[in-house]
């Protein structure tokens, strides 16, 4: 069984660089999925083929979202804020990640793929909201988890946990407002609790 699905594995990965030729900008096959990563400018494009040609026939994205990889420099690193998308062939068996970087991290920008995929609607809107990647083409671009008040984007590296503002109900004034972060910044310092005895177990 494992064999089969390393051959699998191995015929998709070849069927991605055949067919995306130097569209692909890297092919992984590890981990027991493949990857394909191609650039923001051919991005939709590579969508529409991965759906419509018969060989691939990928009908259905399950998952899309965000990715900051900050200041890493592995050897997945194409940019700071990416969009991975994962994809399912039911006709062909297969799953595929599709990756794209967005080429400006100040204002990261993708295409939206709610056109090919429908199901891409809220997906998008969560990396938007979480990541602050904007999704060009998208039907309704809204936050989708924070409140409309929300300041910053709570899934980047440079987030801080504490968040930038605090919401409250005030009773004088009848509603929620907003304000600064009231907490101060501490440092969790994991404690220890150990019986009076431990350590002396087996020593008379």
């Amino acid at each position: 069984m494992q064999t089969i699905m390393t051959e699998k594995l191995e015929l998709l990965a070849q069927l991605m660089t055949e067919k995306l030729g130097e569209r692909a900008k890297r092919v992984v096959n590890a981990c027991g999925e493949v990857t394909v990563v191609v650039s923001a400018a051919d991005y939709l494009a590579v969508a529409a083929e991965l759906r419509d040609d018969p060989a691939l026939h990928f009908e259905q994205l399950i998952d899309l979202t965000g990715v900051d990889y900050s200041s890493y420099a592995g050897e997945d690193q194409g940019g700071r804020f990416a969009a991975s998308v994962h994809l399912l062939s039911v006709k062909n068996n297969y799953r595929l990640r599709l990756k794209v970087f967005a080429e400006d991290e100040s204002f990261p920008v993708l295409a939206s793929l709610c056109e090919i995929w429908p199901s891409a609607n809220w997906f998008e809107r969560e990396a938007f909201d979480l990541f602050g990647i904007l999704f060009s083409g998208h039907p309704d671009l809204r936050r989708i988890l924070t409140d409309y008040g929300f300041v910053g984007y709570p899934f980047r590296k440079d987030f801080p946990i504490s968040g930038y503002v605090e919401m409250r109900y005030d009773q004088e004034l009848g509603r929620v407002v907003y304000q600064p972060v009231s907490i101060e910044p501490r440092e969790n310092t994991p404690r220890i609790v150990r019986d009076e005895n431990y350590g002396n177990v087996g020593h008379g």
